[in-house]
């Protein structure tokens, strides 16, 4: 099924997230997740809604289908980002990261949670093993959303290297040195795009797991 306009959209950052990201790297998971939050919460229900108003499906059933759905856009943003090697290495990750984000939202949806509870970003870190609790992690959530962020202490290329790390943990790579060809053009269109399809199934598998189970 190729990807529906709105799906093309869930592609494009909001403004002034990229640079809120470049401006404190180290909390660049929690800054994501509450704009995810934001932008997220009400697509997830549309879709939840519109989809189950026209199909007889169970919960699992509906997950799965997100998970299809995130999996596929997230082959072809690695593509796309994948043709420019070290110089969209970031990016990829950024728009990695927005995707995932994304498919949690819609897969506790589908089981029923409300998208626009405070919860759902903090359950999404959660999920990458960011915070051992939703609680802890909300906590931090309400830190950043009251205060400024903080500035990194760093030229550009330090404040990449550290936004790089924290992104490349927040969406399933361990080590950034598994980023190894994703920084040649061209190969890096291979790479990325299966790479971080198989990132967003192994998520997606989590959140089925988690939301589920409970």
């Amino acid at each position: 099924m190729p990807p529906s306009r709105d799906d093309n959209d869930a592609r494009t950052l909001p403004r002034g997230l990229l640079h809120r990201l470049r401006e404190d790297p180290l909390r660049a998971p929690e800054h994501v997740a509450l704009a995810a939050a934001e932008r997220m919460a009400p697509d997830a229900a549309a879709w939840v809604g519109a989809t189950r108003a026209r199909l007889a499906v169970t919960d699992r059933e509906l997950a799965l289908m997100a998970k299809r759905k995130h999996a596929s856009l997230a082959r072809m943003g690695g593509a796309a980002t994948g043709i420019g090697g070290f110089i969209t290495a970031v990016p990829d990750l950024v728009i990695a990261s927005w995707i995932q984000a994304r498919l949690v939202f819609f897969i506790a949806a589908a089981y029923g949670y409300d998208p626009h509870d405070p919860m759902r970003p903090a359950e999404l870190l959660v999920l990458r093993d960011l915070y051992e609790t939703p609680e802890d992690a909300r906590r931090a959530l309400d830190g950043i959303g009251t205060s400024m962020a903080v500035a990194y202490v760093g030229n550009r290329a330090r404040r990449e290297e550290a936004l790089a790390k924290r992104l490349a943990r927040f969406v399933g790579r361990r080590a950034v040195r598994r980023l190894g060809g994703r920084l040649v053009p061209g190969f890096a269109i291979l790479l990325n795009a299966v790479g971080n399809e198989r990132e967003t199934r192994a998520l997606a598998d989590r959140a089925i797991a988690f939301y589920g189970g409970r």
